[in-house]
């Protein structure tokens, strides 16, 4: 069943406004933490929240740029990383040596202004992507997004640890 325009641009709208507050509540997670704290390993086995912020928006590039290669009409758009890394290990590693010895600014400036792109890519994305994904576009799931698809893995993966670390230095008080 296709949804008409109108639909479609409601389902687009309700999932901006999903995405602005799911990226609200993300904000306010690091407004918890230090700058000074955001650069401590343990988060999640060695990496820190800076780390996190910056493999979060390292996969982030990659929805972005395969988006934006939606907008064109193109089937796919090449990863960010290196073409010859193909598990997400190898890719986590890359993004990790990538990001490590850059400043926390600078990491965290990046995740802003990506998410910034994604909700632009998103806004302007072709009715056809939007009424049937999977149709033209392999990669994608073959379902309207939703804003918790965008921000599944931070949930699933990132988010249990970051706030178990968070309430450990909490009670510690560092």
């Amino acid at each position: 069943m296709q949804m008409k325009k109108s639909e479609l641009q409601m389902k687009k709208t309700e999932l901006l406004t999903e995405l602005q507050e799911e990226y609200r509540q993300w904000e306010a997670l690091l407004a918890r933490i230090s700058p000074q704290r955001m650069e401590q390993p343990g988060v999640a086995g060695y990496w820190s929240v800076k780390d996190i912020v910056a493999h979060l928006t390292g996969w982030r590039k990659r929805t972005v740029a395969r988006l934006q290669a939606a907008q064109r009409g193109e089937p796919d758009a090449p990863p960010p990383w290196p073409a010859h890394l193909q598990t997400d290990d190898e890719i986590n590693a890359w993004i990790y040596e990538a990001n490590r010895d850059r400043p926390l600014g600078e990491v965290l400036d990046e995740s802003r202004q990506v998410f910034q792109q994604l909700l632009a890519a998103i806004d302007s994305l072709p009715e056809d992507f939007l009424s049937n994904p999977a149709s033209k576009y392999s990669w994608y799931a073959g379902h309207f997004p939703s804003a918790y698809d965008f921000f599944a893995h931070f949930h699933e993966e990132h988010e249990p640890d970051m706030r178990a670390w968070l309430a450990r230095a909490e009670d510690q008080d560092i």
